[in-house]
Formats: structure tokens, C-alpha cells, sequence
């Protein structure tokens, strides 16, 4: 196919985004803001918002009983002390590492196609992070004293064991937290206060300029914000590193086979980074097509995103790979047995499934640009994905601890109602949260994508 060449002079390539052909200043602002300001909601948003408060209703139960009985109403015993609660808890801040590199990384490596998809990236980072920060909580079995992990000055002389991992967690997370809730908002000030100027409503006006803290647009505000973005994605993207490496080190500095391996850190990033594109796609799709997005989130974006998966997937197949090659390498008794329990022991289906899931599947059909050109295809790869991703990590959780060293201390983990529904209520929790996302703020950025406009028209002169 040939380029096509509107009436504007401007040049677009054969799936790549038309707002250059079709759109102008006015009509992207239009569009990306009206589904904020519009009056009323469509039936289908209010729809996923009962269900998705439901599930959240079904966490608040679970945790309120939870707070009531203890964590004796989980799966959890000796030997297998963790369970549900950490496998979610690692499959949650994985999922939110992909918001933080496609705005920060992909920012510094100057990438446009990152700008029709960061911003509900960066939301989802959030929530996601969010449901994460519940399950240590709940896990402590005494959540009403999570400040004692902090390095709070106490009279009593005492401090966190900073040996701990669980100590580890806090600071890594709310670290992790902090500095994307920061590059969040200050993403969102100028598109806050372009929602401030077409607002009608007057408490819609008057929240709105709260937010915007008094943006006008003026060239010593720009100056700031481009400063204040560059200097918060240097910081943000060093944490797409160093906060699942330090989740890895839950499990690295133990003694249980399985778990003490070097390995882990890089592994633990590249599935964190796999499992947080799979969710990006699982989020963009139907947000593609219930709101006709077409333009903004185009098949070169879900392209892109495919080839991502790609790569992060053959990281996370080599470390499947190099852990079991180790195992018997080493010529240590007990990690080989961890391996061989794995792939032949009581929970070999999971192990299997989890490599169909993250391996076989999604590295078969993702080298056909064709298939990651296809909406519906990709939608359900990356649905697999965080399948396997969560399967993943209840393996490497609970095949470590079911058949420690001594087969006297040998148990079996078997998740209660309580589990799931503390699980599922999260998944509520979250969708909960996107969806009054989407309907108050822009979902995605709006002077950047005038931005795109302006430099698309530049370069087809």
C-alpha cells in the first residue's frame, strides 16, 4: 500500500495514527476531553462499574472476617506459611512495572508511540500498586501495626529489622508509589487545566482548577513542566529496576531450594515488565473500541506492544531455561528435586500450564506481525500471559515450600474461599478504580497528542 495524501499535504503511512490526516488541534482536544465532560455515562460504564464495585464489596468481607479470625482462614500452615498473599502481591507490582517504563523510559529514549498510551499506563501503575500494597498488610496478621516497619523515632529505642525483606518491601513500594503518583499528576496539570477552561458545570470548574494549581500555559510553565518530567523520569526509571529485584530478594536470600538463586533479580524484572504489557493490552483494547479510539490507539501501537511481549517473553523463557539447567549443573541434591517436584510432583499441571501459558503460546504466534496486528488475537495472548504470570508465581511460591529438606516437614497448600475471594476482590478493587478513571480524567493526554499533530504536520511539509 501507498502512503495516502489528504487534503492537508500531510503524508500517513498505511496503520499508523490518522491525527495528522484527520485531526486538528480542536478536534483532538474535542475528542479526548468530551468523554470526560460529557453529561450523563453510557449504560456499559455503569455496568462494569456494579460489577467491579461487587468485587470489591466481596475484598472488603473477606478482609473485615480476615480482621475478625486471622490469616487461619487462608490456606496457609507450616510448612507453606506463604501462599495467596505473596503470589498477588508479586503478580500486582509486576503488573504495574509496564506504566512506569512506557512513560519514563520510553520518554527518555524519546519513543512517540508511547504518548496514546501512557496515561491510563500510569493510572493502571497506581491501582495496581495499590492492590499489591494490601497483601503484605493483611499478611502480618496485625495490619493496625504496619507503622512499626517504618523507622518512625519511638520512644521505646527500638527499629525495624532491616534484615527483614518485609522491611525491604516498604521501602522499595511506597518509594515506587511515591514517585509515580508524582509523575502522574504533574502529566496530568496541563490537561487538567484544559478540562478547567471547557468545563460547564461549575463544581466540575472549580475541582478542576484546584488540580490544575493555576496552569496558564505561559512559556516559564512549560519550561518547569519539561524540566520537572525529565527529572522525575530519571528517577522513575531506575525503579522500573530496583523495585522487583528487591521484591526477587523475598525469596533470594533464603536457604529454600528454589528460591536462592542469583537468577532472580533479573528474572523477576523481565516477567514484572512481561506481565505489565499484557494487562496494557488487556486495558487498551476495549478502551479502543468502546470509546472509538482508533485513532489514537492504532494497530501500530498494538504492534509495538506485541513486539514487547516478544522480547520480554524469550528474557523470561531463558530464565525458565537457566534455572533448570542450574539446578542440575550444580549438582546440588535439593535443587534438583525442586525441579524434577515441579514438572512431575503433585503440582506439575500448574508448572505446565504456566509454560504453555508464557512460553509456548505467546512466542509461537507473536512472531507473525499479523497476529500482533490482530485486535482480537493479541487481546487474548495477553489475557494468557497474565495467566501464566500468576501461575508463575504461586509455583515458585508454594513448589518451594510444600517439600522443604526434610520429607517430615512435608505439606500441601490448597487455597480457601477466603483466598479467592480476597483475590477476586482486589481484581474488584482495581477495575473500580480505572473505570472512575476513564470517566473523570483523560484517559489519554491531550496536549501531547496536539503535540504529535503539530510535529506529524511539520514532517509531511
Amino acid at each position: 500500500m501507498s502512503p495516502e495524501r489528504p487534503e492537508n499535504g500531510v503524508v500517513v503511512e498505511p496503520g499508523s495514527s490518522v491525527l495528522a490526516a484527520g485531526h486538528s488541534y480542536a478536534s483532538v482536544t474535542d475528542k479526548i476531553s468530551s468523554i470526560v465532560l460529557v453529561r450523563g455515562t453510557k449504560k456499559g460504564w455503569w455496568v462494569g462499574l456494579a460489577i467491579a464495585f461487587a468485587l470489591f464489596m466481596i475484598f472488603n468481607m473477606a478482609v473485615a472476617y480476615l480482621l475478625y479470625r486471622g490469616v487461619g482462614i487462608w490456606g496457609i500452615n507450616i510448612p507453606i506459611a506463604w501462599g495467596f498473599a505473596i503470589v498477588n502481591f508479586v503478580w500486582w507490582i509486576g503488573i504495574g512495572h509496564a506504566g512506569t517504563l512506557i512513560s519514563a523510559f520510553l520518554l527518555l529514549m524519546r519513543q512517540t508511540w508511547r504518548q496514546s498510551i501512557n496515561r491510563f499506563a500510569e493510572a493502571m501503575t497506581l491501582f495496581a500498586v495499590a492492590c499489591a500494597g494490601m497483601f503484605p498488610l493483611l499478611h502480618m496478621g496485625r495490619p493496625w501495626l504496619f507503622y512499626w516497619m517504618l523507622p518512625y523515632p519511638d520512644t521505646m529505642g527500638t527499629w525495624p529489622q532491616f534484615r527483614s525483606p518485609l522491611v525491604w518491601d516498604v521501602f522499595a513500594v511506597s518509594t515506587y508509589a511515591t514517585i509515580s503518583l508524582l509523575f502522574w499528576f504533574v502529566g496530568l496539570i496541563p490537561d487538567l487545566a484544559t478540562l478547567r477552561d471547557r468545563a460547564k458545570q461549575r463544581l466540575a470548574k472549580i475541582v478542576y482548577g484546584i488540580l490544575a494549581m493555576g496552569w496558564r500555559g505561559s512559556a516559564v510553565h512549560w519550561r518547569n513542566y519539561e524540566m520537572a518530567s525529565l527529572l522525575l523520569a530519571g528517577l522513575a526509571t531506575p525503579l522500573v529496576v530496583s523495585v522487583h529485584t528487591v521484591v526477587s530478594f523475598d525469596f533470594t536470600v533464603a536457604i529454600v531450594p528454589g528460591w536462592h538463586s542469583t537468577i532472580f533479580p533479573p528474572y523477576f524484572v523481565a516477567g514484572a515488565i512481561y506481565s505489565g504489557f499484557a494487562m496494557v493490552v488487556t486495558l487498551a483494547i476495549p478502551l479502543r473500541y468502546f470509546y472509538k479510539l482508533e485513532d489514537f490507539v492504532t494497530t501500530r501501537h498494538l504492534d509495538n506492544m506485541g513486539k514487547m511481549l516478544l522480547a520480554t517473553g524469550m528474557i523470561v523463557a531463558y530464565g525458565y531455561m537457566m534455572e533448570t539447567f542450574m539446578a542440575f549443573y550444580s549438582g546440588n541434591p535439593y535443587d534438583r528435586y525442586m525441579i524434577m517436584n515441579r514438572m512431575t510432583g503433585p503440582y506439575a499441571p500448574i508448572y505446565w500450564t504456566l509454560i504453555a501459558c508464557n512460553i509456548a503460546i505467546p512466542l509461537t504466534l507473536l512472531w507473525s506481525s499479523r497476529i500482533r496486528r490482530n485486535v482480537l488475537a493479541l487481546f487474548l495472548i495477553s489475557l494468557v500471559i497474565q495467566t501464566g504470570m500468576w501461575l508463575e508465581r504461586f509455583v515458585i511460591v508454594v513448589t518451594s515450600l510444600h517439600r522443604d529438606f526434610m520429607p517430615s516437614a512435608w505439606g500441601m497448600y490448597y487455597p480457601t474461599i477466603w483466598d479467592l475471594a480476597t483475590f477476586i476482590g482486589t481484581l474488584g478493587l482495581f477495575f473500580t478504580l480505572f473505570l472512575l478513571f476513564i470517566r473523570y480524567l483523560p484517559m489519554i493526554s491531550i496536549f501531547e497528542m496536539r503535540e504529535l499533530v503539530h510535529k506529524t504536520a511539520e514532517e509531511g511539509k
